[in-house]
């Protein structure tokens, strides 16, 4: 998931369970039956090496390939992302030369030095996800194929010199962290406010640098700010049992909105917290229990059936208790991190209603000219009457697509985004229900034809036109990390990062999609 700066602005365009007394893993139950297809397997791992060789000529070590001119940008602080985020990519597909030349590249990057802002959250995402998940995967299930520990020990090295530079982020009043940081040296940003998927998607990787460093200061640091979003004050902070707005007070801890849903500028934060659990099941309970008490209020207050597709259920934004009819590319992770806290918390309603978001979030994606799924969607709640404010009907010039469709486009681009193919994955590995899988390979058929240009692969301007619309010239980081992995993932064989129905994951995925090993007993505090 990325941080949506406009998502607030979007808006305006249009019983928590109780908790174990001794939380313990669940005993492994039955699986469902998957089936590997070799194939289309390879046909991914094509694509990732098609992406990877354009970007290695032409851009590496900049951030990202810019794949029509063949240039380069150094959109996230000239750090070499786009080699990070295909890390954990590169080693799970067995990509042994590309592992080479990144973990080569990994000890020559100098964390102490950029000459732009540096964002809390996506550094924590991309680059201390993606050192943190290859040093699990190489000491992990890929030991046997390390021939020098030395550059293993540097991964994780490296890991902890960038976190030591972004540690002031949290020197503030509060705990809760700047999200905008300088170098050189490290310093805050001096921001009034952060946002609730900002503050809330750093628990994972903070927490698991001090379970592999033994300094529980990181995990703790995070866990800080976080108890801000677990207890929100002031009231209209929640408007909604376990749904919170979206923008805190750096200095106070309170909350300034009571604006949010499912979408950038929140996801992540919901995300998060069946995650932690997932975790540690012991030092994170009360994540789980404020996890159940927002999926209970989702379900009751912003599940929503468009008025001309009342078969489709997408959920909906909303300010103090209005709700807007409006999602994004974006909150289609909705639909995976259900059926994730569903099969971990042995509750099949979650998985069933997972499986709602996703069908629908499907439909985003069959219903344009090109397949994909557009950044922004509307519709009209059926429910509601028609003659609502807040429930207005579509364009006229989209009138027709909107009886057929259940949705109208707001904003048709393309941003190479992971999110309905992540749950399309989640979907098959909690049923083994091979639809997922033939959904997520049209997908990927369908991106691969339209957004394949030049060296590599473009975000693309309107997938309700032909062609896409043109390109932007500009191959996202996380296009390896998140599109690429999900699109394999799904039709590989079994493996330990793999996710589990049957209560036996080893491994749980940041938001980043970057595997990170689970506590285990031996990381301390567990």
């Amino acid at each position: 998931m990325h941080f949506l700066g406009a998502a607030v602005a979007v808006l305006g365009v249009a019983s928590q369970a109780a908790a174990s007394p001794h939380p313990r893993r669940p005993v492994p139950r039955s699986s469902p039956k998957y089936v590997a297809n070799e194939t289309r397997a390879n046909g991914v791992k094509e694509a990732f090496q098609t992406a990877w060789d354009g970007y290695y000529k032409y851009a590496f070590p900049h951030d990202s390939l810019t794949p029509v001119t063949n240039g380069y940008a150094d959109d996230r602080n000239g750090w070499g992302a786009s080699a990070v985020d295909a890390f954990s990519t590169a080693l799970i597909m067995e990509d042994w030369e590309v592992v080479k030349q990144i973990l080569e590249f990994v000890p020559t990057i100098n964390f102490d030095s950029t000459s732009t802002e540096v964002s809390l959250f996506e550094t924590t995402i991309r680059y201390l996800g993606g050192l943190l998940s290859a040093y699990d995967l190489l000491t992990g299930p890929l030991k046997s194929h390390v021939e020098n520990t030395t550059s293993v020990d540097a991964v994780l090295k490296q890991a902890r010199r960038l976190a030591d530079n972004l540690k002031v982020a949290f020197d503030t009043p509060s705990g809760v962290p700047d999200n905008s940081v300088f170098f050189g040296p490290p310093r805050k940003g001096g921001s009034d406010i952060n946002g609730v998927a900002t503050i809330g998607t750093l628990v994972l990787e903070w927490t698991r640098l001090g379970d592999l460093t033994g300094n529980k200061t990181y995990g703790a640091l995070a866990q800080t700010g976080e108890d801000y979003l677990l207890h929100p004050k002031p009231a209209f902070g929640e408007p909604f049992p376990g749904l919170l707005g979206t923008r805190v007070n750096i200095s106070t801890g309170l909350f300034t909105d009571s604006v949010g849903g499912w979408v950038g500028g929140d996801d992540s934060f919901y995300e998060y917290l069946i995650k932690m659990y997932l975790y540690d099941p012991v030092r994170f309970e009360e994540y789980k229990d404020r996890w159940v008490t927002a999926v209970e209020s989702t379900i009751k207050n912003l599940a929503s059936h468009p008025s001309s597709r009342p078969d489709l259920t997408f959920l909906a934004m909303y300010q103090n208790t209005t709700l807007g009819f409006i999602s994004q590319h974006l909150a289609c992770f909705d639909g995976g991190n259900f059926i994730l806290g569903g099969l971990t918390l042995d509750e099949p309603r979650y998985v069933d209603f997972g499986l709602e978001l996703v069908a629908a979030c499907h439909e985003t994606y069959t219903q344009t000219l090109t397949g994909i799924g557009p950044e922004v969607f509307s519709w009209q709640d059926g429910a509601l009457s028609p003659d609502a404010p807040n429930n207005p009907g579509p364009p006229a010039n989209q009138a027709d697509f909107y009886a057929r469709a259940g949705f109208w486009i707001n904003s048709g681009n393309y941003l190479l985004r992971p999110e309905v193919i992540e749950s399309f994955y989640y979907a098959y590995r909690a049923t083994g229900d091979p639809k997922y899988q033939e959904w997520a390979w049209d997908a990927f058929q369908r991106i691969n034809a339209t957004c394949r240009v030049g060296s590599g692969y473009s975000s693309i301007n309107d997938v309700n036109a032909p062609k896409g619309g043109g390109f932007s010239d500009f191959q996202e980081s996380f296009w390896f990390a998140e599109v690429l992995k999900y699109s394999y993932l799904i039709h590989a064989e079994e493996s330990d990062w793999q996710v589990k129905a049957d209560h036996t994951n080893k491994f749980v995925y940041n938001t980043e999609a970057h595997p990170v090993r689970i506590a285990s007993g031996q990381e301390g505090g567990a």
